[in-house]
């Protein structure tokens, strides 16, 4: 069990996941506005 990879592997999705909230978020805006 390697914990180093696993936390690697975390830190990369929640990065992709706020970098994918943040265009939904602008586009809401764009949209909205």
């Amino acid at each position: 069990m390697s914990d180093g990879h696993g936390h690697r592997n975390s830190s990369t999705a929640l990065i992709v996941v706020l970098f994918i909230l943040l265009i939904i978020i602008g586009a809401s805006f764009m949209g909205g506005y």
